[in-house]
């Protein structure tokens, strides 16, 4: 699952709370009737120490392995364990992370200089050797990383000195480097990767990062915890908090109780059924920060209903978007215009708002979509959607959906599946099979937008439903070859608009990112960056 957040400009700081409409993608629509809210990076810096908190993730993580680690839960965890070699800061800028920095000398060549002295979680110093063997692995075909076509034009990677990695290309590739802020970045010690083997990441294992948290204990379906490690190179995020418990409740309800118990310090991705209850409590507070994230819909196969282009037109436009935003986000939102998020347009803000002007309204017109589902002659014909109870706004949207394709005409039929099968289709494609649409939560690691539009080109991991274009595949290389962040951004745009004319993904809402912290804690980013940076280190006492 992978992309959102502005209108005019994403230049929010940690001391600057903005309006939503400035930083988050997310305005406040009229008569949505959720509030005025604002969205900043940052919540307040924490005030001293503490020994230990809890903190609640919607659902357990399917691994801690970082070259399979593709959606929220093992992404936060991993956050405050492992590194890349680069960093993604809470407002969204990049950073040096283990490189100290990164140059490209030819069009064909990124070469990383690491930084001394960083040592691994057992206390062995960080080498080259670690840097090569980690991003090797990612291009292993053993290892069926879901990162593995972040690699495709790697020819090689080398050590090319003790503190120096060099990776080859067989084409220019722009956003490869700016992925190395991400998973495909990230450095594990090739001694550890050696000896777990096939148990690295599992359930009962350790892994052995250089992040400022150290992997304790994973007790399969209760908890895991994180320690401080004492031999932490940054020493501007060194931990306020010893120990960090997380926590797993699916339930929506049951986990509002936590935080309103105390029994979670706090929470990221909270559930919008909660939001006012949240917002009302004096257990805490409910924050709002920058999002790449859009809520979409994932065409899964294009040989079936939805392989007509007027089908999947004729299911937009009989969304009712507002009503969705309502029901499904705490009236927190705006309706989406694109499958990226104005927030995901982060390399060049002050353009986004051109940007996203170009774009067609998308129209609710009932009558104008039953009109070309009879021209396509899919009339009664099915449409399945996958949903779950792994977030209550899937079922919310799900029920939307059905209700709006049978309006036109559509036998939208529901498939309930549990969480860690939902979870399954974004990494699995033997899980989509009978499938032709899931609810997503499409999110940009990185600040380029170039980056969610990577995931329809022909074969990509992430191309869900095999969509292929070879017009959209040759603007994607001209964008990825441009090295100019304005003439990227430009060509990214042109990538977007072709991605509107034929609908793979239909976009549904964006809305701002949401952390809930306890009364007694504060300090964590509020925003979408929070997957990579190292959030929890941060985290302190509120008094």
């Amino acid at each position: 699952m992978r992309t959102p957040r502005l209108l005019a400009t994403l230049a929010c700081t940690a001391a600057l709370a903005v309006t939503a409409s400035a930083c988050s993608g997310a305005t406040e629509p009229a008569g949505s009737g959720g509030g005025s809210y604002t969205v900043t990076p940052l919540s307040p810096p924490a005030k001293g120490t503490l020994p230990r908190i809890t903190w609640s993730l919607y659902a357990e993580p399917y691994t801690l392995d970082y070259a399979q680690a593709y959606d929220y839960p093992p992404n936060t965890v991993l956050a405050n364990v492992c590194e890349q070699l680069l960093r993604v800061t809470p407002d969204l800028k990049v950073e040096p992370g283990l490189a100290v920095k990164w140059t490209n000398p030819d069009p064909l060549v990124w070469v990383y200089t690491l930084r001394p002295g960083v040592t691994f979680h057992d206390g062995t110093v960080m080498t080259a050797d670690d840097v090569v063997a980690s991003l090797r692995r990612q291009m292993d075909p053993a290892t069926g990383s879901p990162w593995g076509s972040a690699f495709k034009n790697v020819e090689a990677i080398e050590k090319t000195g003790p503190l120096e990695v060099t990776l080859r290309l067989t084409k220019p590739d722009v956003l490869l480097n700016e992925l190395m802020a991400a998973s495909p970045g990230t450095v594990e010690s090739a001694a550890f990767l050696a000896k777990a083997g096939k148990d690295y990441g599992v359930p009962g294992g350790k892994v052995n990062c250089t992040g400022p948290y150290a992997l304790d204990t994973w007790q399969q379906g209760e908890s895991i915890t994180l320690k401080k490690h004492p031999g932490y190179w940054d020493k501007k995020l060194t931990p306020k908090t010893d120990t960090v418990r997380f926590t797993f409740v699916e339930d929506p309800a049951a986990r509002t109780n936590t935080f309103l118990s105390g029994t979670a310090d706090g929470g990221y991705m909270v559930p919008s059924s909660a939001f006012a209850q949240l917002r009302a409590t004096t257990k805490g507070k409910l924050w709002f920060g920058p999002n790449t994230a859009t809520s979409n819909l994932a065409v899964l196969d294009f040989k079936g209903t939805l392989g007509d282009l007027r089908v999947r037109k004729a299911l937009s436009m009989a969304l009712d978007r507002q009503n969705i935003i309502k029901a499904a986000a705490g009236g927190i939102g705006v309706p989406a215009k694109a499958p990226t998020a104005r927030g995901a347009w982060a390399l060049l803000p002050a353009r986004t708002e051109g940007y996203f002007k170009e774009l067609p309204e998308l129209v609710h017109d009932v009558a104008g979509a039953k009109r070309l589902v009879e021209e396509a002659g899919a009339t009664g014909k099915k449409v399945t959607l996958v949903t779950s109870t792994l977030a209550p706004e899937i079922s919310v949207v799900a029920n939307a959906v059905q209700a709006a394709g049978r309006q036109i005409g559509l036998d939208v039929q529901l498939k309930a599946v549990a969480p860690e099968a939902y979870s399954s289709i974004f990494v699995d494609p033997n899980a989509r099979k009978g499938l032709d649409l899931v609810i997503t939560s499409g999110y940009d690691n990185t600040p380029d937008p170039l980056e969610f539009y990577q995931y329809l080109r022909t074969g990509d991991f992430g191309n869900y439903g095999n969509w292929s274009d070879p017009v959209y595949d040759s603007a994607f290389d001209r964008a990825n070859a441009a090295a100019d962040p304005g003439a990227r951004s430009d060509l990214t745009q042109e990538l977007q608009k072709i991605a509107m004319r034929e609908l793979p993904i239909i976009p549904i809402y964006e809305a701002p990112y949401t952390v809930f912290l306890g009364s007694r804690v504060t300090g964590a980013p509020a925003g979408i960056a929070q997957l990579y940076y190292p959030w929890a280190a941060t985290i302190g006492a509120a008094n």
